[in-house]
């Protein structure tokens, strides 16, 4: 008898590319993505698939930005997940995209006095979490959300890139 193909996979298929020379300053920057996608695909039982990133600068950044969702300047990261497909494939699940900007990670760590390698690793997790389906478009999304980011932070031992501006709010 044939066992059956397993549905799930121990974690998702990471690819990533570097699409700026800028990143060539951060060496660790490809190990951070993938060890922080991983962590984050372990807090969710590690769901199936494959996922796309792309280390870039700011100018593809705010081009993406402005075609896709109108707002025509750079930001840290974008996701875009991508459309369930219609019947089952032998081949990993697409589960989408993740961008993310150099420059504006850079002045972000700058502004916040935050660790580059640990801010990418944020961004890493959060874009993942937004291509499983998690959003922070109302208050208890986005505190739904962000408790799942701190938790993954936390347990991959970085900061919670939380807890700085609450306790500002306390």
């Amino acid at each position: 008898m044939t066992p059956l193909p397993s549905r799930r996979s121990a974690t998702p298929q990471i690819d990533i590319e570097l699409a700026s020379p800028l990143w060539a300053a951060q060496p660790l920057a490809v190990a951070t993505v993938r060890n922080a996608i991983q962590a984050a695909a372990a807090a969710l039982a590690n769901p199936a698939g494959e996922v796309s990133v792309v280390l870039t600068d700011d100018a593809e950044i705010r081009t993406l930005n402005r075609d896709w969702r109108g707002i025509d300047k750079p930001t840290n990261v974008l996701s875009f997940p991508a459309a369930k497909p219609a019947s089952k494939q032998a081949a990993p699940e697409l589960l989408g995209d993740i961008v993310i900007a150099y420059e504006t990670l850079g002045r972000e760590c700058a502004d916040e006095d935050r660790i580059f390698l640990h801010h990418l690793a944020h961004l890493a997790v959060h874009g993942f979490l937004h291509l499983m389906g998690y959003d922070h478009q109302t208050e208890d999304q986005a505190d739904k959300m962000e408790s799942l980011e701190s938790r993954i932070m936390t347990l991959m031992q970085m900061p919670d890139p939380y807890l700085a501006r609450d306790l500002e709010r306390s």
